[in-house]
């Protein structure tokens, strides 16, 4: 039987590192015996940013009278990792090259198990657009293409520096989602970060591999879960939208409100599970 990896990226908001645990055990239960088969990892970029998040936190409610303190804080910590990735992230050792490279370490852990694995990706939320973003510049860096930030401007200095060694081939091609067959996508905020742009330079990824399946799901619910099939450049021939109603219904009754429990209860869907489930049991299989 063949293996397949499952890499999993966080979304906006206060993370733990452990976050990706209560999905992966359910993928477990569904897979069953096939579950030995899949290489489950997990990205965490957030520790890039929590530390100056939870000082900005603490000050301002030490020094102020603030309401509604939770939905606070998710803006605080959300907003924070959407402004922290995309502010000059062209200068070396930013935020956003820092995350791209824990998403390069992360497949490089899954590229030691078996190099040439099919990779599936489940992102949530701001995590679409920073793994989006990652696999654009590798799918450039490739074509030889400059490339203005993150690791795929300088790949091979990225290696130098953080591994103390070069990348073999096989190694730099994983690293640029060269396996990738499969991404999930829920709570997707990629058009909040493109609606500025001109159409004509909205351009989404292309099909890492032949077996490419892109799958978003999003609640119509949620703020901050887009659907994109209506989005220019291609996306329509590339993506696949699903409602779902991740909240359970207590978004719909908490609309005017809107609180952070329609975004991040994706991953405990049962038709989003059983999506992922049934991507990995076909791979591996």
């Amino acid at each position: 039987m063949a293996e397949v990896a499952l890499l999993t990226v966080h979304g906006m908001g206060e993370t733990p590192p452990t976050y990706a645990d209560g999905l992966m055990d359910s993928l477990r239960g569904r897979l069953g015996a096939l579950a030995g088969q899949v290489v489950m990892r997990s990205v965490y970029y957030q520790k890039i940013l929590q530390d100056n998040q939870n000082s900005i936190w603490e000050q301002t409610r030490a020094h102020a009278t603030v309401r509604y303190a939770d939905l606070r804080k998710f803006v605080l910590f959300g907003f924070g990792d959407a402004a922290g990735l995309e502010n000059r992230k062209e200068i070396p050792g930013s935020v956003y090259e820092l995350a791209q490279g824990e998403i390069a370490k992360t497949l490089l852990s899954a590229h030691a198990v078996r190099p040439d694995m099919p990779v599936v990706f489940a992102a949530q939320s701001l995590g679409c657009q920073v793994l989006s973003s990652y696999i654009y510049d590798a799918q450039k860096a490739a074509r030889g293409h400059p490339v203005g930030a993150g690791i795929w401007r300088n790949i091979d200095a990225w290696a130098s520096s953080t591994l103390g060694r070069a990348l073999t081939a096989s190694e730099k091609s994983f690293l640029g989602a060269g396996t990738c067959a499969a991404l999930v996508t829920t709570g997707c905020n990629i058009p909040v970060f493109i609606a500025a742009h001109k159409v004509m330079h909205i351009i989404p990824i292309e099909r890492p591999t032949s077996l490419f399946k892109w799958i978003n799901f999003y609640d119509p619910d949620d703020i901050l879960g887009w659907p994109l099939q209506p989005l220019p450049g291609g996306y329509r021939e590339l993506v696949e939208d699903r409602v779902v109603n991740a909240s359970g219904g207590v978004a719909s009754l908490l609309l005017r409100s809107w609180n952070p429990l329609a975004h991040n209860s994706y991953w405990e869907d049962a038709s989003v599970i059983d999506a992922i489930a049934a991507m990995l049991r076909r791979l591996a299989a």
